[in-house]
């Protein structure tokens, strides 16, 4: 049996080990090529990537992540990574990026990790057992309708949603505003540009859902995704079905 918090910890430390020297330096950003989904690779994020393919491909699974798409080996384990989300972040100096790193046995999530490559800190979701943040339990916290804070990532949509709350906050790397909504740090992370990927936020969501938060599309429903590098999809997660409905009116 696969030991799936041992491998994502090993592999986002030697991740660590080899991109951190180039934090905030222009050679990080150099242009390698272009990935699936049509986005710039740059060269932190090849270097990151060639690490998880070491790593995973001597067990067989099925992999996909940011630069490479798809690599089916036809296991019953697809291992969902991104690298470094944040990457922008990371070339410039900007210090909010991490490792996300999800599995599923077929369709359904068996286990997800985020590692913050700044602060060390290490966000767990296991289906059905909990959210966790450096092994101690964390859930979303109570919606406070006065003192609303939300992550928000839109294109001329929505500006009237501004308005509605007391703080926005765009950090760059969604995966970890989903855990920091996991963990209390926000009630809200919505992303309707149609532009995120099930690499951005496969972790993510498995830890904001284990966290109690309620994550769907932007009509509301259910959100589902397919297990590739390249769809592109619309997200709102909250820690409350109140600030559901207030995004949903003003979107």
């Amino acid at each position: 049996m696969y030991e799936w918090n041992e491998i994502a910890l090993n592999l986002a430390k030697d991740i660590e080990k080899e991109i951190m020297p180039l934090f905030g330096h222009k050679k990080a950003g150099e242009f390698i090529g272009f990935s699936p989904s049509g986005d710039k690779t740059k060269l932190v994020d090849k270097m990151a990537e060639d690490i998880v393919l070491e790593y995973l491909k001597p067990l067989g699974v099925n992999i996909i992540s940011e630069e490479i798409g798809s690599i089916n080996n036809e296991s019953e384990y697809y291992v969902i990574v991104d690298p470094i989300d944040g990457s922008f972040n990371f070339i410039h100096g900007i210090p909010v990026f991490g490792f996300s790193f999800a599995v599923f046995k077929g369709d359904e999530p068996l286990y997800a990790m985020l590692y913050e490559f700044i602060t060390k800190n290490v966000y767990e979701g296991i289906p059905n057992e909990g959210a966790y943040l450096n092994g101690e339990m964390i859930r979303t916290r109570p919606l406070n309708e006065n003192s609303i804070s939300i992550s928000f990532y839109t294109r001329n949509r929505g500006a009237k949603l501004v308005e509605k709350v007391r703080r926005t906050r765009v950090l760059g790397a969604i995966a970890i505003e989903l855990a920091y909504l996991a963990r209390g740090s926000l009630d809200g992370v919505i992303d309707i540009r149609n532009y995120v990927r099930p690499t951005d936020i496969a972790a993510g969501y498995i830890i904001a859902k284990e966290a109690g938060a309620i994550v769907t599309d932007d009509e509301g429903r259910e959100l589902r995704f397919n297990l590739n590098a390249s769809e592109k999809l619309n997200i709102i997660a909250v820690n409350d079905g109140k600030l559901l409905k207030l995004i949903l009116e003003n979107i």
